[in-house]
């Protein structure tokens, strides 16, 4: 597919200024977006916007589907009403320079972000609670596995799933319905959360459409071995029966960059594999096995479901 020529800027929305360490999809992402704009910029490159899981990289996520909680907006949550526009809520969280600290901003603002959540589901009006709802039910397809993996995680410290209990390690249902059970309030949280990142998400997109800012998506072409996906279709990928360890990892050969290559750690796919996924689209994966690159594309446009 062609593309009229165009030039724009590569920049993680984390690294925009922003309260609680760390940037995020509020006032300072719509800024740039006009920046954009004025310099008749055409493209912004966003890099991935998943939850993080191993280094903190974009390229290490704990879901191919789910969005970084982290890059919810407070201002944003507050101009809706969920989370209080006190200065003592929104000022204290200070703009800070320099790498983020993630350990510290789990500690300070993801807990705003959960209680605006409980808040969510206290106060959000009817038309409010549709949207949730109809997200819920469009994403049922990818959200549930996450969302219990995603309590399961923390419930561990954060441990890799192959190092829980046997029975959920292998996804055994008994053991995971009493998981559901046990954990309903923390997995109605992470939906709500999820929900929050997507209507974010979605009116920023919008908002760069409307000015002629095309989103760039830097997709990695595979999945972290710690992640939802991994842990919910172990039978899509080269795992270990006995300890769920990976038989092959992701990596490059020697090259002019490095005399003795890379070893980036994901778990390959095994096979060739045929998937429908929403709209019933078939997506098919090629075995993969120590070399790989990644590709570019853009966002589905603003006006369809993400």
């Amino acid at each position: 597919m062609l593309f009229p020529r165009a030039t724009g800027i590569l920049l993680h929305p984390t690294s925009l200024p922003s309260g609680g360490g760390i940037g995020d999809l509020g006032p300072a992402a719509y800024e740039f977006v006009d920046f954009l704009a004025a310099a008749r910029q055409g493209l912004w490159q966003v890099l991935p916007l998943g939850p993080p899981a191993n280094g903190n990289s974009p390229y290490s996520s704990t879901s191919a589907f789910a969005g970084n909680p982290l890059l919810i907006s407070l201002e944003r949550l507050a101009e809706r009403g969920w989370t209080k526009p006190e200065p003592s809520t929104l000022s204290s969280l200070a703009e800070k320079t320099g790498a983020v600290d993630y350990e510290d901003v789990y500690q300070s603002k993801l807990p705003l972000i959960v209680e605006a959540a409980r808040t969510f589901f206290q106060e959000a009006q009817p038309t409010a609670r549709n949207r949730f709802e109809r997200f819920c039910r469009a994403n049922a397809w990818w959200l549930e596995d996450f969302v219990l993996f995603d309590a399961l995680r923390e419930r561990y410290a954060r441990r890799c799933w192959k190092q829980w209990p046997r029975e959920l390690a292998s996804r055994q249902t008994a053991a995971l319905d009493d998981a559901r059970t046990e954990l309903a309030s923390e997995i109605n949280l992470r939906r709500v959360m999820q929900f929050f990142f997507y209507e974010q998400w979605r009116a920023l997109r919008l908002y760069c459409a409307q000015r002629s800012i095309r989103v760039v998506g830097d997709i990695a072409i595979f999945v972290d071995h710690d992640s939802a996906d991994v842990w919910s279709h172990r039978n899509l990928f080269r795992l270990r029966e006995d300890d769920f360890e990976p038989e092959a990892v992701s990596g490059v050969p020697p090259d002019a960059f490095s005399a003795t290559g890379q070893r980036w750690g994901e778990a390959t796919i095994g096979g060739l594999i045929v998937c429908a996924g929403p709209r019933r689209l078939a997506t098919t994966f090629a075995s993969i096995t120590s070399a790989g690159s990644s590709s570019s594309g853009r966002f589905p446009p603003a006006s369809q479901p993400r």
